[in-house]
């Protein structure tokens, strides 16, 4: 039995391969995800580590993490001699950084990363620790000298002498680059600017006396743990952060872990879609095979073969056929993190693939997942292939199962297509978020098998409808194609399915997008009042040069500026809640459309006021003038009176985070030497399309900002919701290849057993170019109800999404029929291109050979 596995192995290697290319596919992403991820996270463990001092003291930081507010924390800059001295140190120096800078050539190109990371301007300090080195050029001396960094420098076609512009919270100020610096290690993607110690604080920070972190050197033989309890004791308990060398680099991993999962998750999300769609098409083939092999295994039982050794036969190709495309799909999944690592590295983030890691684990998941997908999938038909009878071996069988009833498919189609009905009803009637999307996950997919069980119930109506017009058009051939799709229900639903499968991804997406489209436009137009909004491109806080310039401009009438402020609120019913509160100026309502349940702007934003989102304060018991305990950062505390309620649509759709906002009085009492991260811009005396030249001249020396209208803020809306939608149509494209591969496999295989027909076919008359004809337009009848039955399931899951969404504020519902249109349209192309290869190699069988084919 074992040599007749294998030689049935061999023997069908060709057919087998479609198969193995799915397995690949998926092993791929698993391989790929987990190498990459492994591959930054042990980079960046020894980048953390190498350049970590031994203990580091820092602001306090209670709220978790540092919202942009575009204050700068800092300690007194002579803690470092205070600390120089503490038993167990060699050295102390009080660090400079500024991370809220922005950096322009004279040309006034921004220099910044465009993918996030931060452009940081710092003191020269070199230390065996320091993440870069001077390679050319010398190091600043005095406030008009800086260094650059290497890559940078490259990047932006800067070279020494080239003069710059560094914008900082304190000011504006040019410097002349007079060296250029390299990584040692990894560069994260930030751009670095070095100036002279001497004058970093004073031009960075506004003091010299200032400094926002004082690093410690431990003298040799001192442990870090050891030297970290002295400066405790010396600092006093919970004053600042101190952190040994292992601990910084432990928060700076777990930060560093949120951007990796997002990576990881994605291409997860991708191996599980192609593992889904790739069990369809090994399903498929393997009972294809099963069918044309009934006389052979029909004659191993006559042989003596028991059910037990055929099913064991059929289920070690599976075995060989994982381990084969497993093997491929690592192989391929290195390929593909060394891809990602030189993708990353045209974003900025210089990875070294000599310094790939390929952990245990990895290999580990890549087998399992290839060999257990095969395995799982060629079970079933492996059951089949056992129930052969040795009789089979003596007449011609017909093909297995497809005479057999579909009633147990109906009944268990029916009851679980219920359930996930039911699942999707209570979803569109649920008041709660969390409730609603359980619900809408369970009825997702509970709907999905309901449809891939139930699907060859569904062949025979849709087909007839969607074929119908083919003998008109076509004639007999048209009439062949047609009855050759509806000739075998169960074959053509599992191959159907695997498109279904991408396009109800795609269809409940489109929905969802469209439908979020709609909802911030409807906001946008309800609640921004003002003529203009400038902010930042990424949304990152500005200098107070900005603000100056808008308000000079001619034209300008009203400016209500905004500011974030990250607060902790002790609530009536106990809970202490971190978020973050928006800050603006007294005539607010000027320039945006708030509805207020209870209250108004003017109790809210006077001085010991604060206005939140009805919804949010009757979840936690707050009532309209309760006095609420506020915690600001740097352990400032006040109590503020609530002075308005809102409607969170509105509150949402202006911007105002967490719904929780405040006077820009308030904000700048208990969080100074804040940065405005928005101005809301009315013209006075002049029309709106006249101001928006003007405002664009004044700040033409600050191209980080930018100047936005409605139109603009809905464009903004709409290409970040594109960017989720490309991720759907790439797992679309991927689905759309294991689909296509999956027809290809199955008319490929369905020409082989219809051999001798196809011969006889050719012998009463029939063309090789009607031939090739009647194989495409069977292939497109597939793929069309395919995308049928997934845009159908598509749409509906895309209407209950947005159900869920409407309870989040977005209640416009918007279905992109355009978009269904080019789907249904771009299915019949995929069915064209997918029976090429089997109708060419169908239009040259020799009409003799296939009349006597077996």
């Amino acid at each position: 039995m074992l040599r007749a596995t294998l030689r049935s192995f061999l023997a069908h290697k060709g057919r087998l391969l479609l198969s193995a290319l799915a397995v690949v596919l998926s092993v791929a992403f698993v391989a790929g995800s987990l190498i990459f991820s492994d591959t930054v996270s042990r980079t960046f463990d020894r980048l953390f580590a190498s350049t970590a001092a031994d203990v580091t003291v820092a602001p306090k930081d209670d709220f978790g993490s540092r919202v942009a507010t575009g204050a700068v924390q800092t300690v007194p800059a002579a803690l470092a001699d205070r600390l120089a001295r503490v038993p167990g140190a060699a050295s102390a120096h009080a660090e400079v950084r500024a991370d809220n800078v922005t950096v322009v050539d004279a040309r006034r190109r921004f220099l910044g990363s465009t993918t996030g990371a931060p452009t940081i301007a710092s003191d020269w300090h070199v230390t065996d620790r320091s993440p870069v080195e001077l390679t050319s050029g010398h190091a600043p001396r005095g406030a008009g000298e800086a260094l650059l960094d290497a890559d940078t420098a490259d990047r932006k076609h800067v070279r020494i002498g080239d003069t710059l512009t560094v914008m900082a919270q304190p000011g504006t100020l040019r410097v002349r680059v007079v060296g250029i610096a390299t990584f040692t290690t990894t560069n994260p993607g930030a751009s670095l600017v070095y100036l002279d110690p001497r004058v970093a604080a004073a031009e960075l920070l506004g003091s010299p006396a200032r400094a926002t972190s004082v690093s410690v050197q431990a003298a040799p033989g001192m442990s870090d743990a050891l030297l970290k309890q002295r400066v405790v004791a010396a600092v006093g308990a919970g004053a600042y952060d101190v952190t040994t060398a292992g601990e910084h680099a432990k928060s700076s991993a777990e930060q560093l872990g949120t951007f990796l999962d997002v990576i990881k998750y994605v291409m997860l999300g991708f191996a599980a879609i192609a593992v889904l769609v790739g069990i369809f098409l090994i399903v498929n083939t393997f009972s294809m095979l099963i069918a044309q092999r009934t006389r052979e295994l029909g004659l191993l039982r006559a042989l003596g073969a028991d059910r037990r050794q055929v099913r064991r036969s059929v289920l070690t190709e599976a075995v060989l056929l994982g381990l084969v495309g497993s093997t491929l799909g690592l192989a391929a999944g290195i390929g593909l993190a060394a891809g990602l690592i030189r993708l990353m590295g045209a974003f900025g983030m210089n990875l070294r693939a000599a310094d790939m890691v390929v952990g245990w684990p990895t290999p580990v998941a890549a087998y399992v997942v290839g060999v257990g997908v095969t395995f799982v999938a060629a079970y079933l038909p492996a059951r089949r292939a056992a129930a052969v009878s040795p009789m089979a071996a003596l007449a011609d069988a017909d093909v297995a199962g497809v005479g057999r009833p579909l009633r147990t498919r109906a009944v268990v189609g029916a009851v679980v297509g219920a359930l996930g009905v039911a699942a999707l009803a209570g979803c569109a009637a649920a008041s709660r978020t969390a409730s609603a999307a359980s619900l809408l996950g369970l009825g997702v997919v509970l709907t999905l098998v309901a449809t891939v069980v139930a699907g060859p119930l569904l062949v025979r109506p849709v087909i007839r409808v969607l074929g119908g017009a083919f003998p008109a058009l076509f004639g007999p051939v048209g009439r062949m194609s047609q009855r050759n799709a509806l000739r075998n229900p169960r074959r053509t639903g599992a191959t159907a399915a695997a498109l279904m499968v991408g396009l109800a991804l795609v269809g409940g997406m489109s929905v969802a997008s469209a439908s979020m489209s709609a909802s911030f436009d409807q906001q946008i137009d309800r609640t921004l009042g003002a003529d203009f909004v400038v902010q930042n491109a990424n949304f990152a806080p500005f200098s107070q040069e900005v603000t100056d310039r808008v308000r000079s401009t001619e034209g300008v009438g009203l400016v209500v500026r905004q500011r974030f402020a990250p607060v902790a609120l002790r609530l009536p019913d106990g809970r202490r809640v971190t978020t973050t509160a928006s800050g603006y100026d007294p005539r607010v309502d000027d320039v945006a459309h708030v509805t207020y349940v209870g209250g108004g702007s003017a109790a809210a934003l006077a001085d010991g006021g604060i206005g939140m989102d009805a919804g949010f304060a009757r979840e936690h018991g707050v009532r309209l003038g309760s006095v609420l305990p506020v915690e600001f950062p740097g352990g400032r505390r006040a109590a503020l009176k609530v002075g308005a309620l809102t409607d969170q649509d509105g509150a949402e759709g202006f911007g105002m985070q967490g719904g929780v906002f405040l006077g820009l009085a308030t904000v700048e009492r208990y969080i100074p030497g804040g940065q405005d991260t928005a101005l809301y811009v009315n013209a006075a005396g002049t029309d709106a399309d006249r101001l928006r030249p003007r405002l664009e001249r004044a700040l033409d020396a600050y191209p980080q900002v930018q100047v936005r209208d409605q139109a603009d803020y809905k464009e903004l809306v709409h290409d970040q919701i594109a960017v989720l939608l490309y991720l759907v149509y790439a797992l679309l494209g991927l689905a759309i290849v294991i689909a296509v591969l999956g027809v290809v496999n199955t008319l490929a295989l369905s020409v082989v057993e219809r051999t001798r027909e196809i011969g006889l076919l050719r012998a009463i008359g029939l063309a090789r170019r009607q031939l090739r004809r009647m194989i495409r337009l069977e292939s497109v009848v597939i793929a069309v109800f395919g995308a049928v039955l997934g845009l159908a399931l598509g749409l509906v899951w895309g209407v209950c999404t947005q159900q869920v969404l409407a309870l989040q504020g977005m209640g416009a519902l918007a279905v992109p029929w355009g978009t269904i249109v080019a789907v249904v349209v771009g299915s019949a192309v995929v069915g064209v291109v997918a029976a090429l290869l089997p109708a060419l190699r169908a239009s040259r069988m020799n009409v003799l050979a296939a009349i006597a084919h077996e």
